[in-house]
């Protein structure tokens, strides 16, 4: 038999079937996926592969390892048939690819879909040069993308930035994504948007829901160009954030899967991968990826995309990562001459239903050291772990994950000892972490520009238990799911998170007064600060910043001075933003004042404090551009 994918049928069950042991870069694995037919329904049953079938003269067959339970673990397969748990299917070739997939892409006005690289056009290893667009990528690794002419989606409003962030890039799915559902398909959407608010080149979004892993965005504005060295970078990106929706992970993560899988070389910044970054391989860093990169996936990368479970690779069934995974804390190292220190910092304590927030501090421990900027676990060079009171380690998985394909080199040293990051760990994609009162212990682990990993000592994070009845009631319209990815997204507008803003309300309005209302407020307030966009039918529309409803609460906000230092800056900027936007460019100026007295008042590192005040004059510029 030659290798590609064989559909059988025997009675009311189905079977795919994928042979891979000829052809190029074969896996020598035969594996498939069996579905039950009733009427004209279609369900999952299970999947089955085995990693070593011999040869047994006409017949080739192995011990398989099944996702459901079998009488029998034998798999055979003749010319003609597959011996499956006793049952004979007869086979058809269906297609030299064993999967297929649909990609639905769009594009916003003025962001060009790529359409291909040739290999030849700039130095690389040997080979043969050929021409590369997305889907030659990865029919490469076998599976055929199957895509139509992009959809353009027409701006409408004046002033628009077209600066996409997390909120309105899920919002935008939800409504374009025509084969988008809840449930697991061969279906994916690629959004080809102008710019992304927080500069990235891509983003896999879908993570927090059921059916996650089918969206994805790239930004031409970051990536744009029609050089050589441009279209060979937007062919990376797109490949890339794609590679996500297959559930694969950076090639330095995959330890962090469930089950765990091996890294590659130089704790898999080794890897001659799509799914590496470019900036960070060894040895070599971006040109010596380049000079060696053969425009493909690793091996285990290949066997996950032709031979994964059905529910591990279909968009829409397991989680990215596989779910909700139960890890190890994070060990020190038994040697570590990194000379960076890591620390995880909290307050004394939290309510129950607060939003928790940490501050990550990495810095040098004595002599200069140069690393990335990457501390926030969002880019996922960060990893945070979590210990529950019942003992249980979760890793915290942001709900928007960003891929950072440039890192801005920070040197720390006696000038700037230190950098800092607020990161809200209380919600993520396997939903709120901290749902009952007591002690947790939270431990983070940061992966250096070299590849050093710097774990932190463990920040113990009390939880206290509500007292009055209104401690309870609050707690109850805070803990919502939806609230949990507003608190994530900082505010939407999406008609899907509506009971989720409506608890939120219900808060300031009825209990304005507790300290709990503040971070409500803080929520309402930064998304009235900005615009949001949002498509109606096929054309997007822009709700303008609505500068009043932000004053008022983000007023409250600073007022009541409840939050953390680094969110307190930001509400405070975000504020004096508003009141420019109100047309108050001096009332703006005075609220960055403001600030910098407030920090002052801290009596804060006389280093931190300098970047505020530099901080704010740089915030009183842009806005008077902006004016």
């Amino acid at each position: 038999m030659i290798s590609g994918l064989y559909r059988g049928r025997n009675g009311d069950s189905e079977v795919e079937l994928r042979v891979d042991l000829d052809g190029p870069r074969a896996t020598g694995r035969v594996s498939g996926d069996l579905f039950a037919r009733a009427g004209e329904t279609l369900s999952y049953v299970g999947s089955f592969v085995v990693h070593a079938p011999e040869r047994r003269g006409a017949v080739v067959g192995g011990t398989g390892a099944f996702t459901y339970p079998v009488t029998g673990r034998d798999v055979e397969l003749g010319e003609t048939e597959l011996l499956l748990d006793g049952v004979r299917y007869p086979l058809e070739f269906a297609s030299p690819y064993f999967r297929r997939v649909l990609l639905e892409i769009d594009s916003v006005v003025g962001a060009v879909p790529f359409v291909a690289y040739d290999t030849g056009s700039l130095p690389g290893p040997p080979g043969d040069p050929r021409v590369l667009g997305v889907t030659e990528a990865y029919a490469e690794a076998g599976v055929e993308l199957v895509t139509g002419p992009p959809g353009v989606i027409p701006v409408d409003g004046s002033g628009a930035d077209l600066a996409w962030d997390d909120a309105e890039l899920h919002h935008a799915m939800t409504q374009a994504f025509t084969a988008f559902g809840d449930g697991a398909a061969w279906r994916v959407w690629l959004l080809v948007a102008s710019k992304h608010v927080g500069g990235y080149r891509g983003i896999m979004f879908d993570y927090n829901d059921a059916c996650q892993r089918q969206g994805a965005a790239v930004f031409h504005d970051a990536i744009k160009g029609d050089s050589p060295q441009a279209q060979r970078a937007q062919l990376r990106t797109y490949v890339h954030e794609l590679g996500h929706a297959f559930n694969l992970l950076h090639s330095w993560q995959k330890n962090l899967a469930t089950p765990p899988q091996p890294l590659g070389p130089d704790g898999g910044f080794g890897d001659l991968s799509w799914m590496n970054y470019v900036q960070n391989y060894r040895p070599g860093g971006e040109r010596g990826y380049w000079a060696a990169f053969p425009f493909q996936f690793t091996d285990t990368e290949l066997i996950h995309l032709r031979h994964g479970f059905y529910r591990d690779v279909a968009m829409g069934a397991n989680a990215f990562g596989s779910g909700a995974a139960e890890i190890q804390p994070f060990e020190q190292p038994v040697e570590d001459h990194s000379g960076l220190r890591l620390e995880v910092r909290a307050k004394e304590w939290f309510g129950f239903g607060e939003p928790v927030v940490v501050e990550l501090k990495l810095a040098t421990a004595g002599e200069p050291r140069h690393t990335h900027s990457h501390l926030h676990p969002d880019t996922e060079f960060t990893q945070v772990s979590i210990t529950q009171p019942s003992g249980r380690t979760v890793l915290y998985r942001p709900m928007m994950r960003h891929c950072v394909d440039h890192s801005l080199d920070v040197r720390l040293d006696a000038g700037n000892p230190a950098m800092y990051r607020s990161a809200y760990i209380g919600h993520g994609r396997d939903g709120h972490y901290f749902q009952q009162p007591g002690e947790y212990r939270v431990r983070a682990q940061y992966i250096a520009a070299d590849g050093s990993r710097i774990v932190s000592p463990t920040c113990l994070v009390r939880v206290r238990y509500p007292v009055a009845d209104a401690d309870h009631k609050v707690a109850e319209l805070m803990l919502g799911e939806e609230q949990g990815k507003l608190f994530s997204l900082l505010g939407s507008d999406s008609p899907t998170l509506s009971s989720g803003n409506a608890a939120l309300d219900e808060v300031i309005d009825r209990y304005g007064g507790h300290p709990l209302a503040t971070y409500a407020r803080l929520v309402k307030g930064l998304n009235a600060e900005r615009e949001f966009k949002h498509l109606e039918g096929s054309r997007l529309q822009i709700r303008p910043p609505d500068a009043q409803e932000s004053i008022t609460q983000l007023g409250s906000v600073v007022r009541e001075g409840r939050v953390d230092n680094i969110t307190l800056n930001l509400a405070m900027r975000r504020l004096a933003r508003a009141e420019a936007r109100k047309g108050d460019l001096d009332r703006a100026y005075a609220v960055l004042d403001d600030m910098v007295d407030t920090f002052a008042g801290k009596h804060l590192n006389a280093v931190v404090l300098r970047q505020i005040r530099r901080q704010a004059e740089l915030t009183k510029a842009a806005l008077s551009a902006e004016s």
